[in-house]
């Protein structure tokens, strides 16, 4: 059975965001405890993420805001480690952001596995243009969420099921790769 390692971003995802929902009401889905979520030290992430993908090797992952740039950093600097694919959801611009600025730039390297970024017209974290960019830098698919804030709380996000069938997107994706079929990334509405 497939793991969801669900990956919060800065501040962490308490309830009721929709990470915290997801955690409680999956079975397959766990939370990646990211020490000093208020301060990150993005090493200290990064080796924390790993150890948790070698622990349940060919999980799926699931970021949020500063998560979802921290996957990408990890699939960009260490493709080696096993995983099937990867929901990164409304990206946090790392570049001119003092409590974040410390992961640098977001690279813009294809990844080597299936991947999904969920972006919103209106984030204060990240421009759609910019997430635009950076999903097809990444061989992604996008999903434009339209005007949905940062995919928070504060935007209204508490439970969330759609994220889960993106997530089970993502997944059928993977199958077909291991099958050889190389679908070429798509733009998808919800």
């Amino acid at each position: 059975m497939t793991k969801t390692l669900i990956v919060p971003g800065l501040d962490g995802s308490p309830d009721p965001h929709w990470q915290h929902w997801w955690a409680a009401t999956d079975p397959r889905a766990l939370m990646v405890d990211l020490s000093s979520p208020d301060r990150p030290v993005p090493a200290v992430w990064e080796i924390e993420l790993a150890s948790m993908i070698l622990q349940h090797p060919d999980s799926i992952l699931v970021g949020h805001s500063l998560g979802a740039v921290l996957i990408a950093r990890l699939l960009a600097t260490w493709p080696h480690l096993r995983i099937r694919g990867a929901l990164l959801v409304a990206p946090a611009e790392t570049q001119g952001n003092d409590r974040i600025g410390q992961f640098g730039a977001i690279p813009e390297l294809r990844l080597d596995v299936p991947t999904t970024v969920v972006a919103s017209r209106n984030d204060p974290w990240m421009s759609f243009g910019r997430a635009t960019h950076l999903a097809r830098a990444w061989g992604s698919d996008l999903v434009d969420l339209g005007h949905a804030g940062h995919v928070n709380v504060a935007s209204g996000f508490g439970p969330w099921p759609r994220g889960k069938a993106l997530r089970d997107a993502v997944l059928t994706a993977s199958a077909e790769k291991g099958a050889g079929h190389d679908a070429p990334a798509r733009r998808m509405a919800w």
